[in-house]
């Protein structure tokens, strides 16, 4: 049974990634957790952290925020109604990050799912800050949804991979069961700059091979350009609905996501993108 986790700011983007969510796993039995999280302005201000404004103030957050909860559920239930789909609520005085780290050791979670953008909708860049900092530290799958994306059957998966990972199973796990869920096509795409595959990389490929031997793949390799334009070339050219990439230190992905600024490397992400962490 997956164990899903949703944080939410309340706000239509992240109502739009549970949307998403319930209809990704509509027909297997899951527990999903909702998770808001509240942390005060004046939770920061050493002068006042005995005061009894900040209590006040943080005892009115956390009511805000059940009641918030209970309120989404209300509409999880009046839109869906899935026998199969269990629910619990979190509401904590904590961090995004801090928190999740937490149930993770707890083996609450074995899949994030949020949206790309959180209340303050900032549109200039690719995700919203928390969005960014989850895929960067989370030690499980993280998968984001671009804002306003509507749900639809992904049959079309795009992983990009250098080949420089020792893949291990756990790295294609969820890939595996979505594609063998929904019967997707698998396509492995490499930007291949120099003349061939090193010995190392070869193995890898053939070790992603070997994973992905039940389900339809397909091997491309496109010469001499940048990552993000190959990706949104591809992505367009073949229906791609569904981003796959290993989140691998001092690989590739590193370098597109937090070494450019990411608003001006041109790669504008408008599919769900699956983060895998290469360790936990």
């Amino acid at each position: 049974m997956q164990h899903i986790l949703l944080p939410t700011d309340f706000s239509e983007n992240s109502w739009n990634a549970i949307t998403y969510a319930l209809q990704l796993y509509k027909d297997q039995k899951c527990i999903f957790t909702l998770l808001n999280i509240y942390t005060p302005v004046i939770y920061h201000l050493e002068a006042t952290q005995t005061s009894s404004a900040q209590f006040a103030l943080q005892d009115a957050m956390s009511e805000v925020s059940t009641i918030g909860l209970d309120n989404l559920q209300k509409r999880i239930d009046k839109k869906f109604n899935n026998p199969n789909h269990t629910f619990s609520h979190i509401s904590a005085f904590n961090t995004l990050t801090n928190e999740i780290n937490e149930l993770y050791k707890d083996k609450v979670i074995d899949i994030i799912i949020m949206g790309t953008q959180g209340a303050s909708g900032i549109k200039e860049i690719l995700f919203g800050s928390n969005t960014m900092h989850i895929i960067n530290h989370a030690k499980c799958p993280v998968l984001a949804i671009p804002n306003n994306f509507d749900f639809e059957t992904p049959h079309g998966i795009l992983f990009p991979s250098d080949y420089n990972i020792a893949f291990q199973e756990k790295h294609v796990q969820h890939t595996l069961d979505i594609a063998n869920q929904f019967h997707a096509r698998i396509n492995i795409l490499h930007v291949l700059h120099g003349n061939k595959l090193s010995e190392k990389q070869e193995l890898n490929r053939r070790k992603l091979e070997a994973y992905f031997k039940k389900a339809t793949l397909l091997f491309h390799t496109i010469e001499n350009k940048n990552i993000p334009e190959a990706i949104t070339e591809f992505q367009l050219k073949a229906r791609i609905n569904l981003l796959v990439m290993l989140n691998n230190k001092h690989s590739f992905f590193e370098n597109l996501f937090f070494k450019s600024n990411i608003k001006h490397i041109g790669f504008h992400l408008n599919i769900p993108f699956l983060v895998i962490p290469s360790r936990t």
